[in-house]
């Protein structure tokens, strides 16, 4: 072999090895990219669930609560309607499919009938404060109990959701990651948006 086609077998071995290099590395960081998307959206994933499982542990209180209350206050059937239409409307049970979190318009949905719930709980709350049998009904006492602690965890489990969906939705948004995410069909995430009067919690007084 004459050392002018040494040479050009050379030039080809080397564009080869180059072109090789270039696509593992390109694999590597696509492979690495899709990997850590996936990693990301199932921490908003067990994330969202245990918001769901908050939600589900308040609207399990509701029945008891509503019951106790009634027995003193017979007369707030429109502050019982506004529980039991909430209620109705989440089925009684709160578990959602976790692909809600992508649908905004669904979200947001979702979140109204929570505020909707945390409304009536905190006229709910307020109503015992004119019935003096009620507030020192033992059952109830507890159940409020209850129900504030169940709060003050729906509180922290929404943030934790929050800086979850953060953290995905910048990671996908910056390029390259952006592409790979369009291409594999990862979209943003809602948050939970604070609001001043449907989503804050029940004042609860002892």
């Amino acid at each position: 072999m004459s050392e002018e086609n040494k040479k050009s077998s050379f030039k080809i071995f080397a564009v080869i090895a180059v072109v090789v290099i270039v696509l593992g590395i390109i694999y590597k960081f696509t492979i690495g990219t899709y990997n850590t998307i996936v990693d990301l959206d199932e921490n908003v994933s067990s994330a969202w669930s245990q918001v769901e499982n908050q939600y589900q542990r308040r609207l399990d209180l509701i029945p008891n609560l509503v019951n106790s209350v009634k027995a003193y206050a017979k007369h707030e059937d429109s502050l019982f309607t506004q529980l039991a239409e909430a209620r109705s409307k989440l089925g009684g049970v709160v578990n959602i499919d976790a692909s809600i979190t992508s649908d905004p318009q669904k979200f947001a949905e979702y979140q109204k009938i929570q505020g909707e719930l945390s409304s009536g709980l905190q006229r709910l709350m307020a109503i015992s404060e004119n019935y003096p049998e009620l507030k020192a009904n033992q059952n109830f006492l507890a159940l409020q109990d209850e129900l504030a602690g169940t709060e003050n965890r729906i509180s922290t489990e929404r943030k934790r959701f929050n800086d979850s969906a953060k953290t995905y939705n910048s990671y996908i948004r910056k390029f390259p990651q952006s592409i790979i995410a369009e291409r594999k069909g990862f979209e943003k995430k809602a948050y939970f948006e604070a609001d001043s009067t449907a989503s804050k919690a029940p004042v609860v007084q002892f």
